[in-house]
This record gives C-alpha cells, sequence and structure tokens, in this order.
C-alpha cells in the first residue's frame, strides 16, 4: 500500500526518473491529452478568418507625423466614396493597426484609367 502511494504521489510531483516506465506513462498521457481532447471537448478556439491580401499597397512617410498609402485600385471594390474610404480603411488596418485617414485622393494613369488610391493617414 506504501509503495502504491508513492507512486501516486510520483505522479503528481512529477519525481520519477526520465527514461522509467512511470515517467513514459505521464509523457503518454499529457500527450493524449493535447492530441484527444479536442475531438471531445469544444475549446471554441477557431483560427482568425483572414481577407485576401491586399495586391499592391506602398508606405511612404508624408513629411510630418503621418504616412501616405498607395493602394492598388484592384482591391478597392468601393463604389461610393464611403464605401471606397471603408475599403481603404480596412486595407490599411492590417498593415499598420488602427489610422484615421485624413484624405485620399484616386490616381489615374496617362488615359484616364483609374489605378490607385493615395491615403493620407495619422496614427
Amino acid at each position: 500500500m506504501k509503495k502504491m502511494w508513492e507512486t501516486i504521489r510520483g505522479y503528481i510531483w512529477w519525481t520519477h526518473e526520465r527514461g522509467s516506465f512511470h515517467y513514459d506513462v505521464m509523457v503518454t498521457l499529457i500527450l493524449l491529452f493535447i492530441f484527444v481532447t479536442p475531438h471531445f471537448l469544444n475549446y471554441k478556439d477557431k483560427p482568425a478568418e483572414r481577407s485576401p491580401r491586399a495586391k499592391s499597397v506602398l508606405v511612404m512617410p508624408d513629411g510630418d507625423s503621418g504616412l501616405i498609402f498607395r493602394v492598388d485600385a484592384r482591391d478597392v471594390k468601393g463604389s461610393t466614396p464611403e464605401e471606397t474610404q471603408a475599403d481603404l480603411q480596412r486595407i490599411i488596418e492590417p498593415i499598420s493597426g488602427y489610422v484615421k485617414i485624413k484624405r485620399w485622393a484616386p490616381e489615374q494613369d496617362s488615359k484616364g484609367n483609374l489605378v490607385g488610391y493615395h491615403v493620407w493617414v495619422r496614427r
């Protein structure tokens, strides 16, 4: 009976020698707990949803304490100014954290096609 209590005490205080039978039993029980319990218990730990990455974003300092982002037009889906600004915010925040958009302006090529946006932000 005394031997059994010593064994149990050894499991609780982790005093068994490494490589011994009891040590291997403890390690096996821990590994079983780690790999088997997620099949029976819901830990509610879902991976974070990630939106598709922007195709092209360029960041430049504006000379003040802010930044200028150049965002590719293919990443912005908004049709109204409000939707466009929300899309720009959604694209910029994963890169720099929360920022306040001071202003933004469309960028056009020589033919007048929209190619991107310049966005001035402040942290």
